[in-house]
């Protein structure tokens, strides 16, 4: 118990996290006895278990985590904070509950879901339950379904949104299990119940069987509705509702169960795209001559078009050629198919289809003409279809047309048409002024000759009489008599309105009864529970109706609240508002307030204030305390002080209450009338900004300006306006409906009154800063003295941007979660400002007009009547202003005259073209392609006006449109094509201009890219030029990969120079816009409204209280400051930067650009600048007067320490201003300034720069420098680059410090005296950081520049005395952060060229090594001089001894005392190792000597390592140098490699020897398993690169002895691949086989041994598994499954690579199973690859097998099984079986039996036992374990170290598995035959064919060369006759090789065969 009482005192929290389980079911039993204790669901102790429900579900054992489930669902029921768990507490039940045994856990799980819908977070919930389904486990898919379905039939189909579900629903059906498909089918029953047949459409294609059960289940269902029966806490009202019905018995009311069934099955389906998929050559087929190439492109249309659900897109040409073959096509079939084309395509896009309607719907009525019936059919599906996209008012003028046509058959079938869309009809859309029309057509077809007629044209009056009533149609038919009056009643009997509509025929007046339920209040009796479902269909998602209660803030949280943000509430009767206030007023007060005593009633609205101050929010019941206030006398008081405190009362409600529009409605009235008084006007202005605040300003300013002009008092009038003109300063111009008051401004400024007229020109005004010039056109038809006054007004607001809003609607403000949404809205209301300006516009439709007269005028062969055309064309549309985008055939004939050979046609066709645009507006983009790529043709017109004529159509059309219909398709492209130079340097210019401005652009961007690179080589300069110009902007969008990838195709003369100007536009590429610049309307505006964010996140932060003084300072502070200077120049607002690089980061306003920032970044920035600057220092600074700059810099400069904290905070403001003024980075650029002052400051910024911004990053700046025309620049650069080396060490040299000094070096042979030497001596400071190191580093220079150089170190080397040359100390804590010194360049190994790095690894393991052996003892920001550590300096001679002089360093700066006196340094400290300080210096420069090109000095070297590596006392000293060895060596086989044995002078002799002697030294090398674990994974990398090249050196193999160096490789691959660190190993196999599978240069056997290298590697991993480092090698693989993912890897021409990854996951996750998936950690993102997913599949797969069966089935003998067939093993065991039943051979085939289960250890016995007796079988048991005990007696003697250290795991695992039961002996040795088997110890298999090579461990690899087999193979006898004699013990000759052997015996076999081949070749 001792250590029970330990965690009973803890706090339950603790208890709840403890890692005993039973304290933690413990803590949850008490935590949940505490959360049903809390009384008060927002109190703190529930905070405290936010960060632990998760854990309470998830559990790890299963008692525990039933408690904390119960616990959990108490939480979330309880607390108010329980919202904030929803996501990761579903999660967790779905993934660790759903899969529990215990039906008990499920339940809870599902509760939990549950209840979390019921605190209103049922989109979480269902989200995670959704992805749920994805899961492997069958058993949580079925759970999941299960919750959804229980979650729908408890709350609904309002409640749990029902497309999501129906989406993923058809993949459950197809599931394999049968429990998933059987609850699929119960969650379709359930669905069905509440949508009905809108679900059919879904499941259409799941299997025709499940279909049909499905039919059979939902014929069974209720008609009835079904009810929601679990109620959300916002729902309470319902609740109560329901409950007083079902305590009646009473049915559910009829509007819900009008809003239960209303689900569009269109809604629930996925829009599929079908433009792309059309054949190619359509639109040639369509024309073709011959009806069967028509034929065959119409069925591929029509297949197309049967998809139910389109994604919208440009139609228009496809609807075209569809209208050419009804209209024109001879021959019926095709007609009827084009019809059905139609049809599916009206059908799948619905009101998109709308804009094409009125081109097809004439086409088809004319086709009526046809007789045959499957045509008439097909056309009357196709118009029905169509009419359903658009309305009948749009399509009226089209069938009046034909109603008087000759054809009969054309009137019939017009007549019908329209009699089956009024059955669509309802009295609102087809008013008298529709139906008129239509009633005098069709009454003349009554009387027509042809009976069809007469019939049709009865039917459709009758139906619209049946749809509008008898009194509104029969005004139309007094002309008619009594028969055909009656005829027409008949028809209207007879007709039935779709959807059981009623029809109004009883003049009802009815609209169907949805929509008079929704307008009709409720009944005032009915309690103020009712309502709500009926309010409902009015605001889509409205909240809670109100009670006198309103639901906890809970409920307004509510996720579905949030989209509309709306409260909404029934009108309640006097009396029930009598009683709800009575609860919250004092009685005195209600008396009092219609006492006829003034001062009484004074002294009640006292009380009353009194009370709504104290009131709490929640218990406000606002709309009853207005209507008390309304109570007589109500508005019409008398008394000017009761007056004022009323009106003072309703501001407060509403500011502090939940105010509705309908409490607002009751008050009014009553503020507007108050509006103009003298005293009480401020009073009701503030109530009225009060309901701006709470029921939004868009809804108030409209209500209230139309109660102000429905009076007759002017002054109300005029105050109103003034009002409304301040409002929308204060809550800026989001939402506002400037159509709803647009006339009662024109009725104001028409008025009177004079001051009526100001108010309105002072609106205008207001209106004007937010709307910009589009506002003027509602105007333009005011006389002229009032439009001067307006534009006046106007002309005072220019280049004013509109203040940052400081109000804002209240449920906005106080509800985080609708954040994003206002957020949004702020943006919509504001940025599509403009756009909702052009779409308020009245428009004409001019089509009418354009005329085919006109249009063959317009196609005239006379210019001159040609002109008249256009004339006429031009006068259409001044007069109509703005039209709609309908505009007949006109776009065709114009086109025609952009190519006119009159150029004044062209000029004047461009200018009407310039007017359609501002007609237009933004539905010019229907016309982009048939009308605005023409113009860009124009542009290639030799006469310079006509270019700049179309140059500015065509701006003003992209103004209009935007640039991504231009750049769809291939129209652009074709332009380019054009050989025209003029066309080409206009284009190009003007999409330099357009592109950068675009945040996406379509892909068909990319067709131009080989144009354009053919324009870069234009013969005309400018084109050239502009090419050149434009090559950035197209990079910034389709990337530098691409636009290298298109350099394919061209010459190579031409790529050469292509690729040389893409690397000089790579370095200028503009950064993309980061917010979506906005459209046509004034930029400051639409920055404001996004600006004002900053303020509006601080009001909510906790400033609140502050609201209204913080908020209004920032413009107060500005005026006063206009006039006086000396105020602060800074506004310090609270966390306003981090609110900005918060928005920045979030794309809500632009990223700033640095390079080149636009207008509109200006605009930004002075909108930003406005809040904390003061208004006369932001005027100076953007002033165009330089010198006013000056003299703000100076102000802010002086005011730095005054104002310090304002001016850090408007940092980020001011450094983006002075890059406007080119100073910032650009500073660089002034390095190069002739005057000295200017560079010095440059130099003093950046020092000081280096210190708040990382150095390495202020590097690449600094190397661009280096790049400048201008010389004194690049010197200085050199020479702030060498600081920065000395200073921080290599480290900030980027990308890395070879590829920056070769860029440095260049500058070594510059002309300028001062450049040289500035790089000579930065190559110095390179020197002095990293010694003979850098001439690796500068790759290859000239004899001249590399002896100045030389020349130049020496010296440097004499002037200064000997002082570390190590890194700084920064830089080198740097490196110890990180475990694996070199892992920050290897991460990245498949960009770099890995020769970049090799040296680099050498010094960065040599520093590393030397630096981690002392502890960090100097303070990382000691400059470098002055880290003077004497350790430091002991341990650095042995650099100093690499030099032929000692190394200098400039010590003269340093304080004498800190010199070091000479002997101090050679002094050794008594803990270092002497050996170590004399023999480094010389190892060095023995190693350097091994990669030398002259072979007999490489030699010479080896052999003096080789005597250092085979003393093993003195091996040591490698240590520490063994990367820079290697990286020596395989130098120097890369070398011998490409050079030596190509070299035919060369004695290949002497190339054997090298040879021999680099694979002797490895050899030693790597029989020290300490050094050779100092390898890094690069270094192994290139190694087996080296080894694994010349193992398949063709040209060894010829020399003499060639054989045998080959096969000493070999053993040599094998050695390293055992001694190597593991982990290392493994990642550098894995990027090896990458990159030799990308590259497809090199031998097609290398990859193959690569891999035979990894199965090895894999074969070792059950002894490595401990010791590896998981997380990297998931890393490496997982970069490898990025670029080659599962398709990929199986499109390769072999399998094995795909198999071997497979093979070396299921190894891993065999080993350490579930683990596997925490030890992703490295990786970043981890959806690139495939791999999390493949381990989760492995894991699960190995989760369900039973423990033994996946133990055993090792991969070898289950590759082995596969290959057996059937027959074959049957044949074999049945053999077995024969001699075990005969008496005499029975031992033998037991020990056959044995080795074939050892050999095939899935075999499956059971046919061959399950006929025999009992005593047979355990006979044969008893045999075979017999065998297992005597092999086992004589392997033991080998068993690895590794298997004792598997065996607890596999105990573990085992306890585990069989639920604590004891466990036999015989269990254990099963185990352990199976870990022995594991280790290669079991294999006893004498008959195994031979293995085809010792790396190979997966047989089926054996396709590898005969050469590589004989080589092998004889390796491999050699060395089993070996092992036969010295390995008595071992009982199986193939031991060795089968399994990794156990290391201790491999290392002596190594060791000793290594003897014996140095013997051999002495």
């Amino acid at each position: 118990m001792g250590d029970d009482s330990e965690w009973m005192k803890l706090p339950i929290d603790q208890k709840c996290e403890h890692k005993v389980w039973k304290a933690r079911l413990n803590g949850y039993e008490e935590a949940l006895k505490l959360f049903q204790r809390i009384e008060d669901e927002k109190s703190q102790e529930w905070g405290k278990y936010l960060g632990l429900i998760k854990k309470f579900v998830t559990d790890s054992n299963a008692v525990a985590q039933l408690k904390g489930l119960e616990a959990a669902l108490a939480f979330i029921e309880n607390a108010h904070v329980a919202g904030k768990t929803t996501g990761e507490v579903v999660s967790g039940v779905v993934t660790k509950v759903f899969n529990q045994p215990k039906a008990r856990a499920k339940e809870l799980g599902t509760d939990i879901c549950l209840m979390y819908m019921e605190i209103e977070k049922a989109e979480v919930v269902q989200e995670e339950l959704l992805k749920g389904l994805d899961n492997k486990n069958p058993k949580i898919v079925v759970a999941c379904i299960e919750t959804v379905r229980k979650a729908l039939s408890e709350f609904g189909s309002k409640i749990v949104t029902l497309k999501p579900v129906v989406k993923v629903l058809p993949k459950q059906f197809e599931s394999r299990e049968k429990a998933v498909r059987d609850e699929a089918k119960l969650l379709a029953v359930e669905i069905y119940k509440w949508i009905r047949d809108a679900l059919r459409p879904s499941l259409q294609n799941i299997n025709s069987v499940q279909l049909k059960e499905l039919e059979e289940e939902w014929v069974k269902l209720p008609l009835s509705p079904p009810k929601q029966t679990r109620f959300l806490r916002s729902q309470q009202d319902l609740k109560a509702k329901f409950e007083q019905q079902q305590a009646q018995g009473g049915a559910q009311s009829d509007d819900v169960a009008e809003t239960v069934t209303a689900v569009d099955p269109y809604e629930l389906l996925e829009a599929v795209e079908i433009l792309s998929k059309m054949p190619k050559d359509f639109y040639e087929k369509i024309e073709a001559k011959k009806w069967q190439e028509r034929k065959e492109a119409l069925e591929a249309v029509e297949a197309l078009t049967k998809n139910p659900k389109l994604e919208n897109g440009d139609y228009g040409d496809l609807v075209r050629a569809m209208k050419k073959v009804v209209g024109k096509d001879a021959n019926v079939m095709l007609v009827s198919m084009a019809a059905k084309c139609l049809a599916g395509l009206a059908t799948g896009l619905r009101k998109k289809f709308g804009t094409y309607a009125g081109q097809v719907v004439p086409t088809i009525l004319e086709k009526f003409k046809e007789k045959k019936p499957q045509v008439v059919q097909a056309l009357q599906e196709a118009i029905d279809a169509i009419f359903l996209t658009t309305t009948l008012q749009n399509l009226s003028e089209d069938i009046l047309a034909v109603m008087d046509n000759k054809n009969p058959s054309i009137k019939q079938q017009a007549s019908l048409f329209l009699a089956r869309s009024f059955r669509h009809c309802t009295q609102a859309t087809l008013p008298k002024s529709i139906l008129k029309p239509f009633c005098a057509a069709l009454i003349k077809q009554v009387n027509d000759s042809a009976p069809e007629v007469r019939d049709a044209a009865f039917e459709a009056l009758g139906t619209a009489m049946k749809v509008v009533g008898e009194k509104a149609v029969n005004p139309f038919l007094a002309d008619l008599d009594k028969l055909k009056l009656d005829k027409i009643k008949e028809c209207a009997d007879k007709v039935e309105l779709p959807g059981g509509r009623k029809g109004a025929g009883g003049g009802s007046g009815g609209v169907g009864d949805k929509k008079s339920a929704a307008k009709a209040p409720p009944p005032a009796e009915a309690l103020p529970k009712s309502s709500a479902p009926t309010k409902k269909t009015q605001t889509p998602s409205a909240g809670p109706a109100k009670k006198g209660k309103p639901p906890s803030a809970g409920g307004g949280k509510s996720k579905k609240m949030s989209d509309s943000k709306e409260i909404t509430e029934s009108e309640l009767s006097v009396e029930v508002c009598e009683e709800l206030a009575a609860g919250v007023l004092p009685a005195s007060c209600l008396q009092q307030l219609d006492s006829a005593n003034w001062k009484e009633r004074l002294a009640s609205m006292e009380e009353f204030q009194r009370a709504v101050e104290t009131m709490d929010k929640a218990g406000m019941p606002c709309q009853a305390l207005v209507r008390m206030l309304a109570k007589k006398p109500g508005w019409k008081e008398t008394n000017f002080q009761v007056m004022q405190m009323k009106l003072h009362i309703v501001a407060l409600i509403a500011q502090r209450g939940t105010f509705s529009k309908t409490s607002a409605s009751v008050v009014l009235d009553g503020l507007v009338d108050k509006v103009g008084d003298i005293k009480c006007g401020g009073n009701a202005k503030e109530g009225l900004t009060a309901i701006g605040e709470a029921c939004s300003l868009p809804w108030t300013a409209e209500q209230v300006v139309s109660m102000a002009f429905a009076q007759k008092n002017p002054k109300n009038q005029a105050e109103t306006l003034n009002w409304l003109a301040n409002a929308m300063k204060e809550f800026g111009f989001a939402g506002i409906n400037v159509k709803g008051f647009i006339n009662n401004v024109k009725t104001a400024l028409g008025a009177t009154n004079p001051a009526v007229r100001t108010a309105a020109i002072t609106l205008l005004g207001v209106m004007y800063l937010y709307m910009g010039a589009p506002l003027r056109m509602f105007f333009e038809d005011e006389k002229p003295a009032l439009l001067a006054q307006i534009d006046a007004e106007f002309e005072k607001m220019q280049g004013q941007s509109p203040p940052p809003p400081i109000r804002f609607t209240k449920k906005a403000a106080a509800e985080e979660e609708g954040d994003d949404g206002e957020e949004q809205e702020e943006d919509g209301g504001g940025g599509g400002g403009g756009q909702d300006i052009m779409d308020l516009l009245p428009r004409t439709d001019i089509s009418d007009k354009i005329t085919s007269d006109l249009v063959s005028k317009i196609g005239d062969k006379n210019w001159k009547i040609r002109k008249e055309g256009l004339d006429e064309v031009a006068a259409i549309i001044s007069d109509a202003k703005f039209i709609t985008a309908n505009i007949g055939e006109l776009p065709l004939s114009l086109k025609g005259r952009l190519g006119d050979s009159n150029k004044i046609l062209v000029q004047q066709t461009l200018t009407i073209l310039q007017q359609l645009a501002t007609a237009i507006g933004p539905g010019l983009k229907h016309h982009v392609k048939t009308l605005g790529i023409p113009v860009i043709t124009v542009l290639g017109d030799s006469k310079p006006n006509v270019r700049t004529a179309a140059m500015t159509t065509l701006q003003a059309w992209v103004e209009q449109t935007g640039m991504k219909e231009w750049l769809e398709g291939e129209d652009l492209s074709e332009e380019l094509k054009r050989e025209n130079p003029f066309l080409r340097q206009e284009m190009l210019g003007w999409l330099a201009e357009k592109l950068p401005t675009l945040r996406t652009v379509p892909g068909d961007l990319m067709l131009c890219v080989p144009q354009l690179y053919a324009c870069l080589e234009d013969r005309n300069g400018d084109v050239r030029k502009k090419a050149q110009d434009a090559l950035p902007t197209f990079m910034m969008h389709l990337g530098y990969d691409k636009m290298t990838k298109a350099t394919g195709k061209l010459k190579p003369a031409s790529k050469d120079q292509v690729m040389a100007m893409l690397e000089k536009a790579r370095a200028v590429m503009p950064a993309k816009p980061a917010a979506p610049a906005k459209t046509s309307r004034s930029q400051a505006a639409s920055e404001d409204v996004v600006d004002s964010k900053p303020e509006v996140k601080k009001v909510r932060g906790g400033v609140a209280a502050k609201k209204g003084a913080a908020a209004k300072k920032p413009p107060a502070k500005g005026l006063k400051d206009d006039e006086d200077k000396s105020g602060p120049i800074f506004i310090l607002i609270p966390n306003a930067k981090e609110q900005r690089i918060k928005e920045e980061k979030q794309l809500k306003i632009l990223k700033w650009n640095f390079i080149t920032p636009r207008d509109e970044y200006v605009e930004q920035l002075k909108t930003q600048m406005s809040t904390c600057f003061a208004k006369w220092l932001q005027d100076e600074l953007f002033h165009f007067d330089f010198q006013r700059h000056v003299k703000a810099i100076g102000v802010m400069i002086e005011r730095l320490e005054s104002e310090s904290e304002a001016t850090i905070s408007c940092l980020d403001l001011i450094l983006k201003w002075f890059t406007l003024r080119q100073l910032f980075f650009s500073s660089l650029l002034q390095v190069g300034e002739s005057k000295d002052v200017v560079r010095k400051d440059v130099r003093a910024i950046l020092t000081m720069l280096c210190k708040v911004y990382p150095a390495s990053k202020v590097f690449p700046f600094l190397m661009d420098g280096t790049k400048s025309k201008n010389s004194k620049q690049r010197a200085e650069c050199l020479e702030e680059l060498g600081c920065l080396i000395e200073g921080y060490g290599m480290n900030v040299c980027q990308p890395t410090p070879a590829k920056s000094l070769k860029e440095i070096a260049v500058h070594i042979g510059d002309r300028d005296t001062s450049v040289r030497n500035a790089a000579l001596n930065t190559v110095v400071a390179v020197y002095n950081v990293c010694g003979d190191q850098v001439y690796k580093l500068i790759g290859n220079l000239s004899e001249k520049d590399m002896s100045m150089l030389e020349e130049r170190i020496k010296r440097s080397a004499k002037k200064t005395p000997a002082a570390p040359a190590k890194q700084s100390a920064p830089e080198r804590s740097q490196r110890e952060h990180t475990t694996n010194p070199n892992a920050t360049f290897l991460r990245k190994p498949a960009q770099e060229d890995p020769n970049k790095l090799k040296i680099m690894y050498r010094t960065y393991r040599i520093q590393a090594r030397q630096n981690t052996q002392h502890s960090e003892s100097s303070h990382p920001s000691i400059p470098k001089e002055f880290q003077l550590d004497l350790d430091m300096i002991e341990m650095d001679q042995s650099r100093v001894c690499e030099l032929p002089d000692l190394v200098q360093h400039k010590l003269d700066e340093l304080l004498e005392p800190i010199m070091i006196p000479e002997p101090k340094m050679h002094s050794v400290s008594p803990h270092f190792d002497d050996l170590h300080n004399s023999t480094a210096s010389t190892i060095n420069f023995v190693i350097s000597q091994v990669a030398s090109g002259d072979i007999n000095t490489s030699i010479q070297a080896l052999a003096q390592i080789d005597e250092v590596l085979r003393q093993e006392d003195k091996a040591e000293v490698m240590s520490g140098h063994i990367d820079q060895f290697l990286i020596a060596t395989f130098m120097q086989l890369r070398l011998i490699y490409s050079t030596h044995m190509a070299d035919d002078r060369m004695d290949k002799k002497d190339i054997i020897k090298l040879y021999s002697c680099i694979i002797g030294n490895m050899l030693s090398l790597f029989s020290m398993e300490s050094l050779a674990r100092e390898a890094s994974m690069g270094v192994l990398k290139d190694l087996m690169h080296g080894l694994i090249t010349l193992m398949l050196d063709v040209r060894v193999e010829d020399i003499e002895d060639g054989q045998q160096v080959i096969r000493s490789v070999n053993l040599l691959v094998i050695r390293v691949l055992e001694k190597s660190d593991q982990t290392n190993m493994i990642s550098a196999l894995l990027v090896l086989l990458q990159d030799s599978l990308i590259t497809t240069a090199g031998p097609p056997m290398f990859s193959e041994l690569v891999m035979k290298c990894l199965w090895r590697m894999i074969r070792f991993l059950p002894e490595t598994i401990n010791t590896i480092n998981l997380d990297r090698i998931l890393l490496d693989v997982h970069n490898f499954m990025k670029v080659f993912p599962k398709e990929k890897l199986k499109q390769l021409k072999s399998d094995v690579p795909h198999r071997t990854l497979k093979t070396l996951l299921h190894t891993l996750c065999k080993l350490t199973g579930a683990k596997i998936l925490d030890h992703l950690s490295m990786i970043e993102n981890r959806n690139e690859s495939e791999l999390e997913a493949h381990l989760r599949r492995v894991v699960k797969h190995s989760g369900n097998l039973s423990g033994l069966k996946s133990d055993r089935g090792s991969e070898k003998t289950g590759l082995r099984t596969d290959r057996m067939s059937k027959a074959k093993v049957s044949d074999i065991l049945s053999e077995i079986f024969k001699k075990i039943g005969s008496k005499e051979n029975t031992k033998e085939g037991l020990t056959e039996l044995y080795e074939y289960k050892q050999k095939y250890s899935d075999a499956d016995l059971e046919p061959f036992l399950k006929n025999t007796s009992q005593f047979f079988q355990s006979y044969v048991e008893r045999g075979l374990r017999m065998i297992e005990s005597e092999r086992e007696g004589k392997a033991r003697i080998q068993t690895s170290a590794g298997t004792t250290g598997m065996i607890p795991q596999h105990g573990m695992d085992s306890s585990m598995t069989s639920n604590n039961e004891e466990l036999k002996p015989a269990v254990y040795y099963e185990r352990l035959k199976i870990l022995r088997q594991r280790q290669g110890l079991e294999n006893t298999s004498r008959q195994r064919p031979p293995i085809s090579s010792l790396l190979s461990s997966k047989p089926s690899v054996a396709s590898s060369t005969d050469m590589l087999h004989s080589k092998l193979s004889q390796l491999k006898e050699s060395r089993e006759m070996y092992q036969q004699e010295h390995n008595a013990h071992s009982h199986s000759p193939t031991h060795a090789h089968t399994r990794s052997a156990s290391p201790a015996a491999n290392l002596d076999d190594l060791k000793k065969r290594l003897e014996r081949i140095k013997s051999n070749r002495q």
